[in-house]
């Protein structure tokens, strides 16, 4: 008898039981009731890493607040372009999720709250700045709620934590968009893949992905290691989907598929200061966003965060930049030196050479003392006090890094799907905005590794997300039937 024959079958193989295999699951599973999908999870839980609460800044990013995506130019003029995709991007999940809300897949709607999203900037220049993001801005639907606050009364108002104690001789500013969002997405994750398994998929926690070897009818063999018995076992799919957070980037490379060749990753961790005095939760209902320091990679922004996380109240404050040679929390010291390959070597020295600013500012936040970490804090919340906070370790987010045109390296902080031509395979490299546009990344990857069927799923997709295909900026009726459909199904209540 063949190896092959004496190894299990599945459809569809689903490697890491966060927000993405979740989403992709969930989807399949709708599209395709009688397809046989497994789970693969190496720890014991879904969403115990990238995903979880505590791991995940939880923004539900949608561009609204964060003043990365929306760069100045030489010129002065404001670019909006990144955050205007972003925020498309981020309809599209919003969309999925209040499908999943009115068809059973999801039965708890608590995942999901609405917090406002806020810009927070100090200093002349800045508020000149965020009055000309607040101008460019305006004439786009996705963005019209939003308000520039300039006033100290107004600022106390809104955010009496962040105003106490404050001098507001210095000029302040705030663009306030109120229909934002907080998300655990950890508790999102466990009810898709929840709705999974209780129609027919099969989950396996505690094992790992060793080995991905292609067969000669386009299948995919995996080996299997339980990491509680070291028991091995063999599985064998159609389509792998490799969700693994920063262990994607290795197993892709264990799979030999061309396209993965070049790239290379680089590691960076968080840590936040978190506080659940209900005093400090009841005086901050926002997530403010600061200015991005010089050198800090678009992740890196400063911001405080009013969080809900299993119920309760929390404010967090961060990130403060970590560094380990681990791809994932809960990984492995030797998981950078095993991922450097001939191929992805140079790549990995160019940016060595070109991102010294990044690299600065990962050595002066590998320095700070923890009354420099409160110090940034009272840059926010000049009332703050040590003894309310408590540092917390974050995840691990493995940037990508891909050969440039010269054969150098370039860094980059999005997301990438990776795949190879025949569809039989499809791995995502990269961090933020990852969790908030998981189902345009899922979308993706159904029209790319199941082209022929796709066309077929078109009026299934469109039950699930009204706008797909359209750009809501240019379709303002429509987006506010889809926003307040969504609004409705999602119990989402902005407050003034």
């Amino acid at each position: 008898m063949s190896e092959l024959a004496r190894t299990a079958r599945t459809d569809v193989v689903l490697v890491g039981a966060g927000i993405m295999s979740a989403t992709l699951g969930a989807l399949l599973r709708r599209l395709e009731p009688d397809c046989s999908i497994t789970v693969i999870e190496r720890l014991d839980a879904v969403a115990a890493e990238s995903s979880g609460p505590w791991n995940n800044a939880g923004t539900g990013h949608s561009a609204l607040c964060e003043m990365n995506y929306t760069p100045e130019m030489p010129d002065g003029s404001i670019d909006i372009t990144k955050a205007v995709r972003i925020n498309e991007q981020f309809q599209v999940t919003r969309q999925f999720w209040a499908y999943a809300a009115e068809n059973g897949i999801l039965t708890d709607r608590s995942f999901v709250n609405c917090v406002p999203h806020v810009s927070f900037v100090h200093g002349s220049q800045r508020v000149a700045y965020l009055r000309r993001r607040q101008q460019a801005l305006a004439g786009n639907p996705l963005f019209a709620g939003t308000e520039l606050i300039e006033g100290p009364d107004e600022f106390a108002r809104r955010l009496p934590f962040m105003a106490a104690k404050r001098d507001f001789s210095e000029p302040v500013a705030l663009g306030w968009a109120r229909d934002g969002t907080d998300v655990d997405f950890g508790a999102l994750a466990k009810q898709l893949i929840g709705y999974c398994v209780r129609n027919g998929t099969t989950a396996l926690f505690g094992h790992e992905v060793r080995n991905l070897s292609r067969q000669s009818d386009g299948s995919w063999t995996l080996t299997l290691r339980n990491r509680r018995t070291g028991e091995k076992r063999n599985l064998n799919a159609k389509f792998v989907f490799v969700g693994a957070g920063g262990d994607a980037l290795p197993l892709l490379q264990k799979s030999g598929i061309k396209e993965v060749n070049g790239f290379a990753g680089f590691p960076i961790g968080g840590r936040f200061l978190r506080a659940d005095n209900p005093a400090l939760t009841g005086a901050h209902r926002a997530k403010v966003y600061g200015f991005p320091a010089p050198g800090a990679p678009p992740l890196g922004a400063l911001h405080l965060d009013l969080r809900f996380v299993n119920g309760k109240s929390w404010l967090v404050f961060g990130p403060y930049a970590g560094w380990s040679p681990k791809f994932l929390k809960y990984g492995r010291i030797s998981d950078l030196p095993r991922s450097i390959r001939g191929d992805n070597l140079l790549p990995m020295l160019g940016v060595g050479v070109t991102q010294r600013k990044m690299l600065n500012y990962l050595i002066a936040q590998l320095r700070l003392s923890e009354p420099d970490r409160v110090r940034a804090l009272r840059e926010f919340a000049p009332s703050a006090v040590d003894s309310d906070w408590e540092l917390t370790v974050a995840g691990q987010r493995v940037q990508v890094i891909r050969r440039d045109k010269r054969g150098g390296g370039a860094l980059e902080f999005g997301t990438t799907v990776i795949g190879d031509a025949d569809g039989t395979i499809a791995g995502l490299l990269g961090g933020s905005p990852g969790a908030s546009t998981a189902v345009p990344i899922a979308l993706d990857i159904l029209q790319r590794c199941f082209a022929d069927r796709y066309p077929a799923w078109l009026p299934a997709l469109k039950e699930m997300v009204p706008s797909l295909g359209a750009q809501l900026s240019d379709e303002p009726t429509l987006f506010d039937e889809v926003w307040s459909w969504g609004t409705r199904a999602l119990q989402l209540e902005a407050s003034a």
